[in-house]
This record gives structure tokens, sequence and C-alpha cells, in this order.
């Protein structure tokens, strides 16, 4: 028997959705660091993938009632600053 509650679920979903950012960040440094340039198409591709696949994730689950709309807008707002020092960082080399 399925013992789950909703409320495990919704703190599931928030653990899931953040670790997606945390990855599309790392991916992003890792690019900084080893790959490409901001500037290069396949670097501005990969973020776009990954930040849109994130909000599509983000949106599903604020459907679902998983989370709190707000909660979705923090983690994008959080991982759009966190990318934009990134890049500050890696330009101003």
């Amino acid at each position: 028997m399925d013992t789950k509650t909703p409320a495990s679920f919704q703190e599931k979903a928030l653990e899931l959705l953040i670790a997606d950012a945390d990855k599309i960040a790392r991916l992003i440094r890792v690019q900084m660091e080893h790959l490409t340039m901001p500037q290069c198409p396949l670097y501005e591709e990969v973020l776009d993938t990954q930040m849109f696949g994130l909000s599509r994730e983000i949106e599903f689950a604020t459907k679902l009632g998983l989370i709190e709309r707000d909660k979705g807008k923090e983690i994008l707002d959080s991982l759009e600053k966190e990318l934009s020092a990134v890049h500050d960082a890696h330009t101003k080399k």
C-alpha cells in the first residue's frame, strides 16, 4: 500500500526542481570554464533549451498543485541570477 501523502509529493517535487536548477547551473559553469564562450551559439542553445525545460517542469508541477507559482518563479529567478553572475565573472576575465 502506498502511504505517501500529498505533502511528501510536494516536498519531492520541490527537491527535484531545485536539483534540476542546480544541474543547469553546473552545466553552464562547465561550459563557461572548459568548452565555449558566452557568445557561442552552442552555449546559448544549451542555456535556452535547459531553461525552457525547467520552466515547463515548474509549470507542470504548479498545475498539479505540487508547488506554488511564486516558489517556481523563485527557483527560476535564483537560477537566472546565478547564471548571470557566472556569465559576468567569465566575461570579465
